[in-house]
């Protein structure tokens, strides 16, 4: 069995086992599970993101991003490139219908607070400007709220640390207003690896009762 077939296989198994909507998953799936795994979750150490239970919303934006150029890596732009609307409405719905799981370790929480006192509080920056809290809009814990901002806890860290330079840079300018180029141009490289540290060692998923 080729890698395309054993990976649409395990895909099928997936959803039948969840019991999601529909019968199958888009036959597009079967690449994404190369780099996303098939149950969604990325691979840390390669740095790539996990997609299960993000909003639907905030996938179909990104896969349009990457098609358009207003987010650019050269593998998404590819694969995005062929997929028509309906092809991102249905990818999108796949993986938001994943569950996210917790890994059976997580990165070391990291020794300093500069990380969550960025994602909690933000900081003055003692200018007119101030940077916000991440959890302002991606939610506490950093598990995002639907249907624009993704969920950061537990990303790869190499992953989150690669989207804040790119914003900084403008490689990547796919939202409103420009809301996380303003914020990401404000933060120095040391704050950027310890708020993407902090994020990576958060779990996926709330805690029973939180």
């Amino acid at each position: 069995m080729n890698g395309f077939k054993a990976g649409f296989v395990a895909l099928l198994g997936i959803a039948a086992g969840i019991g999601i909507a529909q019968a199958a998953p888009p036959p597009q799936v079967a690449q994404c599970a190369g780099c996303h795994q098939a149950n969604g979750m990325g691979n840390p150490v390669a740095g790539f993101p996990a997609l299960a239970g993000q909003p639907t919303a905030y996938l179909q934006a990104q896969l349009y991003a990457f098609k358009h150029g207003t987010r650019r890596n050269g593998m998404m732009n590819s694969f995005a490139n062929g997929l028509s609307a309906a092809d991102r409405k249905a990818i999108a719905a796949y993986y938001h219908g994943l569950p996210a799981v917790a890994p059976a370790s997580l990165p070391a929480a990291p020794t300093d607070a500069i990380g969550a006192t960025l994602a909690m509080q933000g900081a003055d920056i003692g200018t007119s400007h101030a940077i916000p809290a991440c959890d302002s809009c991606h939610g506490a814990g950093g598990l995002g709220i639907a249907p624009a901002f993704p969920r950061l806890a537990g990303q790869p860290a190499q992953y989150l640390e690669n989207q804040l330079t790119d914003w900084q840079k403008g490689s990547r300018n796919e939202s409103n207003l420009h809301l996380m180029h303003n914020v990401a141009v404000l933060l120095s490289p040391a704050q950027i690896k310890a708020v993407a540290a902090y994020f990576a060692a958060l779990p996926p998923v709330a805690k029973p009762g939180s």
